[in-house]
């Protein structure tokens, strides 16, 4: 398990990854015992299981404690008034939900902290990998104790591309495409690298890109709409990339 102590961060940063660590052991062991795991159907027709209830009931308590008057926003728990009008959580308990109920290890817990509406704190942590992607706004963006950056990657036949959650991918787009299950975890690798372009619907759940944002912009990418423009508001968010291919990436795919 990872050191909860990194190196240059803050106390708000340290608040952050203590949760997502203490909410990765009950998530670890459920997901060493997925034949005991209950599961259920929420009103959109999406899976949440025990696990999830019970990492987003820890984390609320986590986070509260630290910060008792600040908001939240969770996907198993909706939104939650605090008495600080500026600083409001977004957390996602468990990103990658399907994935977790298969044994697929590819999964993320994810937490941003918003002050007067713009994310200035961010943490994605794949507990099953042991990393801790995190950045503050301003101090640039890391895994663990390594600073990272976007690719630098412009030629079509070198790209590695997620469409995320579209659900449709163009015939042009020839180059090697993933879609892993996992929205947070995409934009975590985009910020480390290891993905050229991810493609994402607008209107995307905030608390699966509040976290992803920052990261990215930390690591020096761009957030554009579906045509190829920066994004006015995280609704429009579509395209994420590095800035040289911030004219090929909207002709790839039909959004």
């Amino acid at each position: 398990m990872i050191s909860v102590k990194l190196p240059n961060q803050s106390s708000i940063i340290t608040v952050m990854t203590k949760a997502v660590v203490k909410a990765s052991k009950g998530l670890l062991r459920d997901f060493n015992e997925l034949e005991n795991l209950q599961v259920s159907v929420k009103t959109n027709e999406t899976f949440v299981t025990s696990a999830d209830l019970r990492a987003d009931k820890l984390l609320r308590k986590e986070l509260s404690f630290a910060r008792p008057s600040y908001a939240m926003l969770t996907e198993e728990s909706g939104e939650i008034t605090g008495e600080d009008p500026f600083y409001k959580w977004i957390i996602d308990p468990l990103d990658g939900t399907f994935n977790y109920m298969h044994g697929l290890p590819h999964w993320a817990i994810s937490i941003a902290l918003k002050k007067k509406g713009e994310v200035v704190a961010a943490v994605t942590y794949d507990p099953v990998k042991n990393e801790m992607f995190w950045a503050e706004k301003g101090y640039g963006a890391y895994i663990n104790d390594r600073k990272i950056r976007v690719s630098n990657k412009n030629r079509l036949s070198d790209l590695l591309v997620s469409v995320g959650n579209l659900p449709k991918v163009s015939r042009s787009l020839t180059q090697s495409v993933r879609k892993s299950g996992s929205m947070t975890l995409d934009m975590a690798y985009l910020a480390a690298g290891r993905l050229d372009v991810l493609y994402s619907a607008p209107n995307a759940n905030e608390w699966d890109i509040a976290a992803g944002m920052l990261l990215i912009k930390e690591a020096g990418g761009i957030l554009l709409d579906k045509d190829g423009k920066p994004i006015s508001s995280e609704k429009d968010l579509a395209i994420m990339t590095n800035i040289g291919l911030c004219s090929m990436a909207p002709k790839l795919v039909q959004m």
